[in-house]
């Protein structure tokens, strides 16, 4: 099988007409060539020229024949969607997703696991197993396979396809170098081109692939607090070596030094995945028996196994501890991105990573807080809205950043 270069991101001219072309029978057909010309800009006759070799292809096909005004009635075309699916994996908050999903996104076969703690290796290996129970499942697809987009935490070098990880130590963070070649070791397992990918610049990608952003084309997507994709005039940001949305600083050299007093951690410090809500609410139960007591009779959950799924639980059954903590988390929140939203003035900012559970109280918060603390200017038609995708959403993106490159390489 010929293995397309998935992880290439600068595109030619032809790539970027066949992306165009083929995006917009994805999201608008049953259409005409001569619509299609006049959306483009483009004479019918380029048009026509490649139309006639996704035909040939088997990408796209005509269908009924639309109404016409007078004359010869145009043809209408479509995406064939089951001329090609890819495999998505990611990682969110609560778990592990993985997708086979055809060429216009549609879901095929679904399967997750609980997510895997925090080592690279353990990871790894839920990362190769979660692609081997998909295509167990996905028998009558598997030659028409395209590829596997794998969305991760960390910083991805993309030419090796190797990841640095961030490693907890104590209650230090580091960055350990990952010696273990994801994409080669998937390529080599499943004959399969693979394409590894930021979580956070994946799951952004997955919202505007799938048109959920509307006519949004300046966007940041908030993976949690820890990292952002960014969209920059209806392209990705990457930076210069592709490793752009880490969005905090640290040095545990002098960690324990900086601190702020308007929250722990300070808003430009490292947070945990979690923004801290599981330790801070540990913290306070742990300090106050009376109110462990009400939460645990509450939500019939301890400290000891306390998660984040079991915090946004209690505070849908109003627990006032569980509301306050998460109203500190979503200041917190909303401060960082007021920072982000002065420096980029996006036209969408979305909240996902796992805290599309967090309730519309918790939304609403961010949004008053970044509202208070952001220009005014640039908040104006600024909307901020959880994620469409929800746990699907680093899945779907890993997958739909696939599906561009098969589009692209025709």
């Amino acid at each position: 099988m010929h293995l397309l270069d998935l992880q290439k991101e600068d595109f030619s001219e032809k790539e970027k007409r066949n992306i165009e072309i083929l995006g917009i029978l994805r999201k608008q057909g049953p259409i005409s060539r001569p619509d299609i010309s006049q959306e483009m800009g483009i004479n019918i006759v380029s048009i026509s020229n490649y139309i006639d070799s996704f035909i040939k292809d088997n990408l796209v096909y005509e269908k009924e024949l639309d109404v016409s005004e007078g004359g010869r009635r145009p043809v209408l075309l479509d995406l064939n969607p089951r001329a090609g699916y890819a495999i998505g994996v990611g990682l969110n908050l609560m778990n592990m997703v993985g997708l086979l999903v055809d060429l216009k996104g549609n879901i095929i076969t679904k399967t997750q696991l609980a997510r895997p703690q925090a080592s690279v290796k353990e990871v790894s290996e839920s990362l190769l197993e979660i692609v081997r129970e998909i295509l167990r499942r996905s028998k009558g697809y598997v030659e028409n396979i395209r590829g596997i987009g794998v969305g991760v935490a960390g910083l991805i070098n993309k030419k090796e396809g190797s990841i640095r990880w961030p490693q907890k130590m104590d209650h230090y963070y580091t960055y350990a170098s990952v010696d273990l070649p994801l994409k080669g070791l998937m390529e080599k397992e499943f004959n399969l081109p693979t394409l590894i990918e930021n979580d956070a610049t994946s799951a952004c990608f997955g919202e505007y692939w799938l048109d959920l952003g509307k006519t949004y084309k300046n966007i940041i997507y908030m993976f949690s607090g820890v990292g952002c994709g960014i969209m920059i005039n209806g392209e990705l940001y990457r930076g210069s070596q592709g490793y752009a949305g880490e969005i905090s600083v640290y040095n545990y050299k002098e960690q324990d030094l900086f601190n702020c007093s308007s929250g722990a951690p300070c808003f430009v410090k490292r947070w945990d995945m979690d923004l801290g809500i599981v330790e801070e609410l540990k913290v306070v139960l742990l300090k106050d028996k009376t109110k462990a007591l009400e939460f645990t009779k509450a939500t019939s959950v301890n400290i000891e196994n306390l998660d984040l799924k079991s915090i946004f639980n209690a505070c849908r059954l109003k627990n006032p501890v569980a509301q306050a903590v998460l109203d500190g988390a979503a200041k917190r929140l909303g401060i960082k991105i007021a920072y982000l939203v002065n420096l980029l003035n996006p036209q969408l900012v979305i909240i996902g990573g796992g805290f599309e559970e967090a309730g519309e109280e918790f939304l609403n918060k961010v949004r008053n807080t970044v509202m208070d603390w952001a220009f005014r200017e640039v908040t104006v038609d600024l909307k901020i809205a959880y994620s469409q995708l929800r746990e699907n959403a680093v899945a779907m993106g890993a997958a739909s950043l696939v599906l561009e490159r098969v589009f692209a390489q025709l």
